[in-house]
């Protein structure tokens, strides 16, 4: 018997390898002679370093860097010397998580703590850099990381730019002369499953500004001058990226990401795939069991479920989830390689209850679907 351990982390409770070892304690209970392969998982967001480093191996870094709102922020990355690969994740450096709601400001954060974390890799001597897009608290358009970087911008005073995407619409010169000529030899692969535009209806202020603390009067202004920056970079690079899919992502980085590193996007969990191994590590596998904090009918967003059903399905390899809750519609995943879900909890509790008591929820949950399995099993 060969099963795929592939979670992703449960949120406040376990990392994805966390949650990889609890099933597998669950599963030895039953198969104590199986073989159980864990490959912990992300989808670009939080917990795409770890999951990485989990299975590759590699160092976890820390650096201080600014954070959204110019804080010092300790930040962490990590570091494949094998590859010469660094993961990074912005929400580590400029994510929401760090700023708490009352102060959440998407005119003046900035994203320059990831170009700072960028920076980092380059001194390592980088030549590919796997870039995490999810859970940003900026709408600068990646001006600040660019800043980082070498990219001087300035006003019609010559003066530079104060931090956030507000300060945009002042911008009247970019100057690449300091950019840092490291960057030329680096590959930048971003994971990320956000596929918005720039600017408009559906671009970064006006989908995501919102949550980052924009009014509707603001959304608006931001539109206007992260729209005017893209058309001076536009001038500057000879190249105009604001329409293309994903340059909305993470209040616009992604934007800055395509027209000034070049930098080619990926499915989070595709990318997470490629350096875990998944497809290699399903072939030939009987089950393939993963999971995520909350499973509905949004995992078809691109989230790890769906990305690892979608491998496993390519093989021919039944799937099984483990949520820790199973939110609305998420039947819909049965239509999309998801042959039976399961929740943890197995009874009346809290949500801090759940978390507290995640591990030993897991492991219960994966012995009870090895012995249904094992009795489906059977033969009649």
């Amino acid at each position: 018997m060969k099963i795929v351990i592939a979670p992703d982390s449960f949120k406040d409770s376990l990392s994805a390898q966390g949650a990889a070892d609890a099933i597998a304690k669950g599963l030895t209970e039953v198969w104590p002679d199986a073989q159980l392969i864990k490959c912990a998982m992300a989808d670009g967001g939080e917990g795409t370093v770890a999951a990485i480093l989990a299975v590759c191996g590699g160092e976890l870094r820390h650096i201080v860097v600014r954070g959204p709102l110019g804080t010092p922020m300790n930040a962490k990355w990590g570091w494949l010397p094998d590859s010469r690969t660094a993961i990074i994740e912005m929400a580590e450096a400029s994510g929401l998580q760090l700023v708490p709601p009352g102060e959440r400001d998407a005119c003046i954060s900035s994203t320059y703590g990831t170009g700072e974390l960028i920076r980092e890799a380059l001194k390592a001597g980088a030549k590919r850099v796997i870039l995490a897009i999810g859970g940003s608290a900026t709408n600068d358009a990646g001006a600040g990381a660019m800043q980082a970087l070498g990219v001087q911008l300035s006003d019609g005073q010559g003066m530079p730019l104060a931090p956030g995407g507000l300060a945009l619409a002042r911008l009247t010169h970019i100057d690449l002369s300091d950019l840092d000529p490291r960057l030329a030899g680096v590959r930048f692969d971003i994971a990320a499953d956000v596929d918005n535009p720039l600017c408009g209806p559906h671009g970064a202020s006006a989908i995501f500004g919102p949550q980052k603390g924009a009014s509707p009067e603001q959304v608006e202004q931001l539109d206007q001058a992260l729209d005017h920056f893209a058309g001076l970079c536009a001038k500057t690079l000879k190249k105009d990226v604001r329409d293309e899919p994903g340059s909305g992502a993470a209040g616009g980085l992604g934007f800055a990401a395509k027209a000034f590193l070049g930098a080619q996007f990926k499915s989070g969990v595709d990318v997470v795939a490629e350096m875990v191994g998944l497809a290699e590590a399903v072939a030939g596998a009987d089950l393939v069991i993963t999971g995520e904090g909350r499973f509905d009918a949004q995992t078809l967003r691109g989230k790890t479920p769906f990305g690892v059903a979608r491998i496993a399905k390519a093989h021919g390899v039944p799937v099984i989830v483990i949520a820790g809750t199973l939110g609305e519609d998420y039947q819909e995943l049965y239509e999309h390689g998801i042959d039976a879900a399961f929740s943890l909890s197995s009874g009346p509790m809290t949500l801090q209850e759940a978390c507290d008591q995640a591990p030993r929820l897991l492991r219960e949950r994966a012995r009870d679907i090895a012995r249904v399995w094992r009795l489906a099993s059977r033969p009649v």
